[in-house]
């Protein structure tokens, strides 16, 4: 694929920039109409009051709108790590037509990054396939946030072909690289282990490594539902390729659609309870669903942390 010229460039990233703050400013505009008022109406400098703490840092100003006690926090006391990780393999190309679930993964880390610098939270940046080839360092400066967005930009511009993936390797190069307790957010189809019991304890146990390093792990399963998931094609022969191996098959949906959606549906209800066991969150991040679900969880989860 060729190059994008400087110009290109620039407009691209100011592009992915404005959906970022579109999204987040969107979502934060949501928050204030909804039950969750206050919860991050100034996220960036208040947390929620814990009975029993001192109450001269209460903010009465707050309370007086929201009627709930929020505790102001200095800059020092709210700053948190994390760690995005993107799943670029081949099988993240699909759909080829509309949204893949690589355009949708990259949106979506562009906004969250962008509410992360909102919040003076340092963040940083993992592409990866079948080994980890990009991790960042984690900062919070609006200098770091476009040299990011650059690279979401390429990992968007140059889709792979014919790449597979080995989280699980992944997951244990990051556990070794990361030196302070961070939050780990994961962007993947989770499809390398589906169907496959050893692949799964493999990747149960590189989260292990994650965990026993005091991380905490968000897995943002992306998925086009309909296709994948429903597997819901028309009533007519169809050429499948597998986007990770090449392989081809020509098959009628009818006559695989019950064992496909029956296997699909085992796997990923011991990928719930195996996150559940290990307190992982595990969020179904369809691509057509949007993205405020999405920064909803990362801010309870951040939440819990603080």
């Amino acid at each position: 694929m060729a190059q994008l010229n400087s110009d290109q460039q620039v407009r691209h990233l100011a592009n992915l920039e404005l959906l970022a703050r579109q999204v987040v400013e969107g979502f934060i505009t949501g928050l204030h109409q909804s039950p969750f008022h206050g919860f991050s109406v100034e996220f960036a400098e208040h947390r929620l009051y814990n009975t029993g703490e001192s109450v001269k840092n209460i903010d009465w100003k707050l309370f007086a709108r929201t009627d709930k006690l929020f505790v102001k926090q200095y800059e020092e006391e709210t700053n948190l790590r994390s760690y995005l990780l993107l799943d670029t393999s081949s099988s993240m190309n699909f759909p080829a037509k509309g949204m893949s679930k690589l355009q949708f993964s990259v949106y979506a880390i562009a906004s969250l990054m962008y509410l992360f610098k909102k919040q003076r939270d340092a963040f940083g940046l993992g592409l990866f396939a079948d080994e980890l080839e990009v991790l960042s360092a984690a900062r919070s400066t609006t200098t770091h946030l476009f040299h990011l967005y650059a690279q979401l930009e390429q990992a968007y511009n140059q889709p792979k072909i014919n790449t597979s993936t080995n989280i699980s390797q992944v997951l244990h190069r990051v556990a070794e690289e990361i030196h302070q307790r961070s939050m780990v957010i994961i962007f993947s189809d989770m499809l390398e282990n589906s169907m496959n019991a050893e692949k799964t304890n493999e990747l149960f146990a590189a989260i292990q490594h994650l965990k026993y390093n005091k991380h905490e792990v968000i897995i943002f399963n992306v998925n086009d539902r309909t296709h994948e998931v429903d597997f819901n094609f028309d009533n007519r022969p169809h050429h499948f390729i597998d986007m990770e191996n090449g392989e081809e098959i020509r098959v009628h949906p009818n006559k695989i659609r019950d064992s496909y959606t029956a296997a699909l549906r085992t796997y990923r209800e011991e990928l719930e309870l195996k996150c559940a066991q290990y307190h992982i969150d595990l969020i179904d991040a369809g691509i057509h669903n949007g993205y405020y679900d999405l920064l909803k969880a990362y801010l309870i989860k951040r939440n819990k942390m603080i």
